[in-house]
């Protein structure tokens, strides 16, 4: 009986593990994905106003480029982000890692 509680318990580990790396993965891709968004949402709406999709791009991309330029120029915003994602890595790593504790009791 013992075997099959230390295998539950690194079943339950492993899917932990799995959320976490998909939340991590998640946090860092939308960091890269904001701003192509930004471009894209900007090209439909200048679209709408009557622009060529080519001349819209033209204007969107150094326009998202200039907001991500203040965005990078804000004092402390960058670390700050960062320092959450780099937060959440450790926080899961914990998580991961108090597995052990309680498959080492289960054996016992």
């Amino acid at each position: 009986m013992k075997k099959v509680n230390v295998a539950l318990v690194r079943l339950l580990q492993f899917v932990v593990f799995v959320v976490s790396v998909f939340t991590v993965i998640v946090y860092f891709g939308a960091m890269v994905l904001l701003p192509l968004d930004a471009i894209v949402l900007l090209i439909k709406l200048m679209g709408v106003v009557g622009l060529n999709g080519f001349i819209a791009a033209f204007i969107a991309i150094p326009a998202v480029g200039y907001l991500s330029l203040m965005v990078y120029k804000t004092p402390g915003l960058c670390k700050m982000v960062v320092d959450a994602g780099v937060d959440l890595i450790k926080s899961s790593k914990i998580k991961v890692e108090a597995f052990n504790e309680i498959a080492d009791a289960v054996k016992a």
